[in-house]
Formats: C-alpha cells, structure tokens, sequence
C-alpha cells in the first residue's frame, strides 16, 4: 500500500520560500511509470496542480507557476519537494502530495494522495 505524507511550515510570511517534502512509503519514487505530484486547494477554489516530477527525475510545471515554483527529489529518502518562492496570501492553500499514472506523454492522477498539509502565508 503507496502511502504519501506530506511535511512543511504551516505558517510563511510574504515573500518567503515555502518549502514542502512528500515522504513515500510502500513503493519506491523510481518505479517506472509513475509520477510524483504537487496540488492546492485555496481556501473556497477548486484543486490547482502545480508540478510534476517524473520516476526518471523529468519535471514538468504549472504555466501560471513554473516561474516560482521548482520541484526535486532525494531518490535515497524516497522523498520529493516543492519549492514556491515569493509567496503572497493568494498562496494559502492546503497543499497536497500525490502519485500520477505515466502512460506515454498522458498523465493521470492515481489513487494514492496525500493527507493534505495546510499552509497560510501571513505576516
């Protein structure tokens, strides 16, 4: 069973970095066919996807985001990060960790998510 949980700050101030770390049990982030994801929830919006890493280590970024946002992996700790610099309030989200199938170039979201870890940009 691919358990993923999600850890960071639940507090940033404006113009920080907020930094996120997804740590995956049950299944290894290199697993051929398998992508590793970051989704938002602002509060009273719908779900927003942001980033993608790839079980080769291939990124792939929201348009709105991709200047702000970087995501990365430690293959050895079986974990994956999100990076978003100079966030706003707009940035209040609950932020979600999740595993996507890879099926050529389509991407679709699996079953496996996160429990969500809510995060507030405030001074």
């Amino acid at each position: 069973q691919v358990q993923l949980q999600e850890s960071g700050p639940g507090l940033v101030k404006p113009s920080q970095t907020l930094s996120l770390t997804c740590t995956v049990s049950g299944g290894s982030i290199s697993t051929s066919g398998y992508a590793w994801t970051w989704i938002r929830q602002p509060p009273g919006k719908g779900l927003e996807w942001m980033a993608v890493i790839a079980f080769d280590g291939s990124t792939y970024y929201s348009p709105s985001l991709k200047s702000r946002t970087s995501i990365s992996r430690d293959t050895s700790k079986n974990q994956f990060s999100l990076q978003l610099s100079s966030v706003t309030p707009e940035d209040t989200a609950v932020y979600y960790c999740a595993r996507a199938v890879l099926a050529g170039v389509a991407l679709s979201m699996d079953d496996y998510w996160g429990q969500g870890t809510q995060v507030t940009v405030s001074s």
